[in-house]
């Protein structure tokens, strides 16, 4: 079975181990034909908090690891940029 993988951008870390991922998905609309933008968001599990807001991240499906969080950061493509 194929492993589920996302990339997005981490919107809130606020959490102990745990941040959200916002994942932007392109879609065409059925009867117009015009790009929507489609927006959803994952709480996935970050052992080490090393995720901040902004940094763009894989996630990795993975079993429950509580009642809403089901993703596992894999790791991290860009960090956000320190001001």
């Amino acid at each position: 079975m194929a492993v589920k993988e996302r990339v997005g951008l981490v919107v809130s870390d606020k959490m102990q181990k745990t941040v959200v991922v916002a994942v932007e998905n392109r879609v065409t609309h059925p009867k117009y034909g015009k790009i929507v933008v489609k927006t959803k968001r994952y709480k996935a599990h970050d052992e080490e908090n090393s995720c901040q807001v902004g940094d763009r991240v894989r996630i990795r499906e993975t079993r429950p690891l509580s009642r809403t969080k089901r993703w596992v950061v894999a790791d991290v493509l860009d960090r956000a940029s320190q001001v």
